[in-house]
């Protein structure tokens, strides 16, 4: 997707925003740690990044306040302009028309987008459909250019309600909905997903497949053979943990992995 047949993007899990209730109060500062990360990111020859504001806990549900938006937006622009590479935007939880407002401000490439198709039951309660207003939203904005990639049967969440309906018939939906890509996970960070629900994906969908959880050096190998993109965040962090910064050693590890494959 970024330059390789199975590229690999790395995510930038910015400190708590305004908002938030572990917000610090120095926007300066969760600029000067993101690019950090992200340049980190880019030494070891990483091919995409992802700007998430993971450190907002707990999150709201389907919407941030213009705070947040503004300081994401800020973010994320200055990471798109130093590292120059392919960039795009999550906000929790599922906060997806402020994340295309970023994208779109930003300048960003991408974004990753919760409750595309069909509704879930998330950490934060009820999770809808908002396909049909994102799109028009899209189009609206004149920002067809900002793909959307969606999480189909996300982490840190009950699909009951739709335990009748297969992760590959929900990539169809989100295709017949116009995604660009459908993003697979594990049932909760750091947890990799089952190799054979991303195969029937790859094979069952006309869509780019991106893996959103669990990726290591040690099962890269497994899924790099189904997947146009491996995002990673946990396994480049010091002590395999998200909430801690990127380490150069471990996203090399990564790099060396995947170039013995593509």
């Amino acid at each position: 997707m970024f330059g390789r047949r199975c590229s690999v993007m790395g995510v930038v899990h910015v400190s708590a925003l305004p908002g938030s209730a572990g917000y610090g109060g120095d926007i300066e500062k969760i600029v000067e740690t993101a690019l950090s990360d992200a340049m980190l990111y880019k030494s070891e020859g990483i091919d995409a990044l992802m700007v998430e504001n993971m450190h907002d806990a707990p999150y709201l549900r389907g919407h941030v306040y213009p705070e947040t938006t503004a300081a994401m937006a800020i973010v994320a622009s200055a990471i798109k302009r130093e590292t120059k590479l392919p960039c795009g935007v999550q906000i929790l939880a599922g906060a997806n028309d402020e994340a295309l407002g970023v994208a779109i401000a930003s300048g960003l490439d991408f974004m990753r987008v919760e409750g595309f198709v069909f509704a879930h039951v998330g950490d934060e309660g009820f999770h809808d459909s908002c396909a049909a207003t994102l799109i028009r939203r899209r189009a609206n904005l004149k920002a067809e250019q900002i793909k959307i990639f969606a999480d189909i049967k996300k982490k840190h969440s009950s699909h009951a309600i739709t335990s009748d309906i297969s992760i590959v018939e929900t990539a169809h939906a989100a295709e017949f909905f116009k995604a660009d890509g459908v993003v697979i996970t594990g049932q909760s960070t750091g947890h990799a997903p089952d190799v054979k629900e991303v195969e029937a994906v790859k094979n069952g969908a006309h869509l780019p497949v991106l893996i959103g959880s669990g990726i290591t050096p040690e099962n890269l190998a497994q899924f790099a053979k189904f997947a146009d993109c491996l995002i990673v965040g946990s396994s480049a962090k010091r002590d395999g943990h998200w909430a801690n910064e990127v380490e150069a050693a471990r996203v090399g590890k990564l790099m060396a992995a995947i170039a013995q494959l593509v």
